[in-house]
């Protein structure tokens, strides 16, 4: 009796859990051709144009993997706020030649924030974020 009590308590919970990850692997084969055809634009602001797609994919991931949206999606708003914050295109803007009128400690937080994207954590969060896709879902996030 008590192994049927558990079994009817836990199947809500189970089922609840493939049907979180149903809907994320349905997200993600949604925006596998838009961030395929973002990422090989070699777009100097590629990312920046996948953002909306990467916080859809945030919303729908399951709970194994929010630490590693909130990092990737979190560095690429910072990334962004940064140059909105400056005033400057993300396609055209040249740390080594910033527009006129960009600030010293603008252009520190712009590049600050993209080391931050750049780095190893961020890289490995979307690294791993694709294998889980692949492994899971069966599918990469891009083709």
């Amino acid at each position: 009796m008590r192994r049927l009590l558990a079994v009817a308590v836990l199947l809500p919970l189970l089922a609840a859990c493939g049907s979180d990850q149903d809907d994320y692997c349905a997200a993600v084969q949604e925006h596998q051709q838009e961030l395929s055809d973002i990422v090989g634009s070699g777009a100097p602001d590629a990312l920046l144009k996948a953002l909306d797609a990467f916080r859809d994919l945030q919303d729908q991931a399951p709970d194994d993997i929010t630490d590693e949206w909130q990092q990737v999606v979190g560095r690429i708003e910072a990334l962004a706020e940064a140059l909105d914050a400056a005033g400057v295109d993300p396609a055209t803007y040249d740390r080594d030649h910033p527009p006129e009128g960009v600030t010293a400690e603008q252009k520190a937080r712009i590049d600050a924030a993209a080391a931050q994207l750049g780095s190893g954590t961020t890289l490995r969060a979307l690294q791993d974020l694709d294998q889980q896709a692949r492994d899971v879902c069966r599918t990469p996030l891009t083709l």
